[in-house]
């Protein structure tokens, strides 16, 4: 029995080393010390040992159990370093190479500039409402005292959806909404996308508008030119100069254009101005009696203007862009910028 059990102590041993994988050891570990395997199938005859030799047999038994045990475990454990250390050694990384940088988002100059100008009116007073992007007929038009034979239609060109349902053009519709829903007074800027067919280096078919509706009891022009100028001055700083000059809208009279002196010349003439020295910033004027009409508000007791901008426009002229389409190309180069 003593003999038996040191031949298979030498065999395992010889076994284990010429073992190579965590296979075949964990395939030795079963064959030698698993419920069938070979100490064990040894173990089960000692039942047949003269009792005297009993405990020495069970105590060498139990020592060649542990040995081979140990080395099986030693020998997997030496693996797993050696496969660690392979592992690390392909993933070293040369802290002497020029390190990669990680390119963060910015956020989009129309973004940028459009949260500027809310945030300017909020200062001021004015909340923020937002309507409908596909708008009806009667709230892009008809109750903005445009009917449809009306001119001013021309000034506006349409994607319409159907006969009755428009993109809108504008967002002087979300004035009509909330007026039909609250009484006066009345202060609020609607931003927003508006879609008009015209595309060129100063028009896209999708821009952003900001308009804005104020409406209370003795409200006057110079309400307005007050508001303007202060959002203005805010915006292209302290020394801008501005201008109000006579102009047309079907839901405001009177209307005026606000110019601004060029940003690019300082007002000696340049391409962008036309050779003029001014630049048209945004259209304002008071609220028609019409359109206070169609909302239920009484036009000898209240009054009230309202004014629009585009964007794109505002960007342009304060980051000094010179082509609107590159607001939507997604240039990184031109988007790094800012």
């Amino acid at each position: 029995m003593r003999q038996t059990l040191e031949e298979l102590q030498k065999k395992a041993a010889d076994e284990i080393e010429a073992a190579s994988s965590r296979e075949e050891f964990l395939a030795l570990r079963t064959r030698y010390l698993g419920r069938k395997g070979f100490l064990t199938d040894v173990l089960r005859k000692l039942k047949d040992v003269p009792p005297e030799e009993k405990p020495l047999l069970g105590k060498l038994s139990n020592d060649i159990k542990k040995t081979i045990s140990e080395r099986i475990d030693r020998a997997i454990e030496h693996l797993d370093s050696e496969g660690k250390s392979d592992i690390l050694l392909k993933e070293t990384i040369d802290v002497t190479l020029p390190g990669r940088r990680t390119k963060y988002g910015k956020i989009h100059p129309v973004t940028r500039v459009m949260g500027e100008i809310c945030e300017i009116f909020s200062i001021l007073g004015f909340s923020i409402a937002e309507g409908p992007e596909v708008e009806l007929d009667y709230y892009n038009f008809e109750a903005l005292n445009i009917p449809p034979d009306h001119p001013a239609r021309d000034m506006h060109d349409t994607f319409y959806v159907t006969d009755n349902i428009v993109l809108r053009t504008h967002t002087s519709p979300v004035q009509i909404r909330t007026m039909e829903k609250q009484d006066p007074p009345v202060r609020i800027i609607s931003p927003g996308k508006v879609y008009r067919p015209d595309s060129d280096i100063s028009h896209t078919p999708m821009f952003h508008q900001v308009e804005g509706l104020l409406v209370d009891k003795g409200i006057t022009f110079g309400d307005l030119k007050g508001v303007l100028t202060y959002f203005l001055r805010h915006v292209f700083g302290k020394e801008t100069v501005l201008r109000f000059r006579p102009s047309y809208f079907p839901f405001t009279e009177p209307s005026a254009e606000v110019d601004i002196r060029c940003v690019m010349c300082g007002g000696a003439g340049c391409r962008v101005c036309g050779q003029g020295g001014w630049i048209e910033i945004l259209g304002s004027g008071m609220v028609d009696p019409e359109v206070f009409k169609v909302v239920g508000y009484d036009p000898e007791e209240y009054s009230g203007f309202a004014f629009g901008l585009g964007v794109e426009r505002i960007a342009m002229l304060k980051y000094g862009i010179s082509d609107i389409r590159l607001f939507f190309e997604g240039d990184l180069r031109f988007l790094e910028q800012f």
